[in-house]
């Protein structure tokens, strides 16, 4: 079996015929998120925070029951009746190395991701290796599992040192394994002069190609893989068998929406313009595109009551457009998400299982709260945080002035510091000490809810991601 490579635009095998990959990410899993894995907070702060409720054996137990668990061989076979031919997995730095005792390699660390590669590979599933977090953060959002909203990577050279340290490990590793597509050497890098970004990909492009010449690069683009502004003119022979990320999230998908999704052509031609404005840089330069992520949220009965069906019927439909504008590009994506607690997965672990059941309530406030970032819906708490706002916005020279990353609103900087980790952090004892008490047996069954057979499938979800194989299939 050959390698996949990048042919200017496309994506090639060795015979050089052009493969599209299309798939999933698999978030939450060894990058966890509050959103897809049912905490507040960051993944460091449950770890520590269980270690504390339970012993540090006990909740190792656990953690290491729930990455089994999460996915198998039952996960990858789903995944391919579906059409799709690739996966990329998010992984946390801190599984490899540890900040106490940076640079030297955890011996248990591949032991998951080897099993899961292997799993996918078994079924002719692409992966791609995503660094979904970074020493220091490389941004400021709850999924660099860094704590606080300012992106330390791009501060401190030896986080960068690390990470380069790391990847040239990862590569080591996997160098040789055809049915990894690649490596992504960073998820949504946000650093607000955009020329240490440049720097770190030329430092990392090195260290990868000198353990592993054969692999493709996925670079995403700055400021939450959007912008290819600071990106060299010389992109194409700087960085060889390199594809570019965007992440084409639709604001149509989400509860802050504009107005309900209702496939207008001027809401069409709105998702269109984002997308090809996204890859215009690439295409200026005959380059590779990748959308390494997208997709909508959808409504959940328990919150969401009589809605639910239409919500999620628009979202529906919101997938179904984004992907007929992807067609004539014969675009590679992944969408987000696989798995998780029931918000945008394919598949949802089932709210009859220990987990949902034991931390249901909990869940259900934490949802009142909007004390997750990621598509959250304030209605219940806006009130409490809109003086705020209005304080700030009364009391400050330039209250309308663009910080980094201008993509944050005041508002969402307001509920990001005030919300998603101040409360957040309040929470995190409380999700732990929901555990107390428990013998490994019942650590084992909480953590088996995560398994294929205790999850339910979106099928609205996943039957447009099957027609579409489908008819891409026929297209071909």
């Amino acid at each position: 079996m050959s390698f996949l490579r990048v042919s200017g635009t496309k994506i090639v095998d060795g015979e050089g015929k052009e493969v599209t990959l299309h798939g999933a990410g698999l978030g939450g899993w060894m990058t966890m998120e509050n959103f897809i894995s049912g905490y507040p907070g960051c993944e460091f702060q449950i770890r520590e925070a269980l270690a504390e409720a339970i012993g540090k054996e006990k909740s190792e137990y656990f953690f290491d029951k729930f990455l089994e668990y999460f996915f198998a061989e039952p996960d990858a076979v789903f995944f391919k009746s579906l059409g799709l031919n690739c996966i990329r997995i998010a992984i946390n730095y801190r599984h490899f190395e540890d900040d106490n005792n940076p640079r030297v390699l955890k011996p248990e660390g591949f032991r998951h991701l080897d099993r899961v590669i292997e799993a996918c590979a078994k079924h002719s599933i692409y992966t791609i290796i995503d660094m979904h977090t970074a020493p220091g953060g490389q941004n400021g959002g709850w999924h660099s599992d860094a704590g606080v909203h300012i992106a330390g990577f791009w501060k401190h050279k030896d986080f960068q040192d690390r990470l380069v340290w790391l990847w040239t490990e990862v590569a080591r590793h996997y160098a040789g394994n055809p049915w990894i597509a690649g490596y992504n050497p960073m998820n949504e890098p946000a650093d607000p002069k955009g020329t240490g970004l440049v720097q770190f990909y030329d430092r990392v492009y090195a260290a990868i190609r000198s353990v592993d010449p054969d692999h493709m690069l996925f670079l995403d683009g700055n400021t939450y893989s959007i912008d290819f502004t600071a990106f060299p003119d010389n992109a194409k022979d700087r960085w060889q068998n390199t594809a570019y990320a965007i992440h084409d999230y639709a604001i149509y998908g989400f509860p802050k929406s504009p107005e309900p999704y209702a496939r207008t052509p001027e809401q069409i031609q709105k998702m269109r313009e984002t997308y090809k404005r996204k890859r215009a840089w690439m295409d200026e330069r005959g380059l590779c595109v990748w959308n390494g992520e997208w997709g909508p949220v959808y409504a959940r009965r328990e919150y969401d009551g009589d809605q639910t069906d239409d919500i999620n019927e628009r979202r529906y439909n919101v997938l179904k457009d984004q992907l007929d504008i992807y067609q004539p590009d014969k675009l590679s994506w992944s969408i987000w998400l696989y798995k998780d607690v029931g918000y945008q997965g394919m598949v949802y672990v089932s709210r009859d299982t220990p987990y949902m059941k034991r931390f249901a309530s909990f869940l259900e406030r934490k949802f009142r709260l909007a004390v997750d970032a990621w598509g959250t819906n304030d209605r219940y708490v806006k009130q409490y945080y809109q003086p705020i706002i209005d304080l700030i916005k009364d009391s400050v020279a330039e209250p309308n002035r663009h910080l980094y990353p201008p993509i944050w609103s005041l508002e969402d900087r307001v509920a990001r510091l005030s919300r998603t980790m101040l409360v957040a952090e309040y929470m995190v004892k409380e999700w732990a000490d929901t555990l107390k008490g428990l013998n490994e047996a019942e650590l084992d069954e909480v953590a088996a809810s995560f398994k294929f057979e205790n999850c339910l499938k979106r099928d609205g979800l996943n039957k447009v991601l099957t027609d579409h194989a489908a008819s891409f299939k026929k297209l071909s």
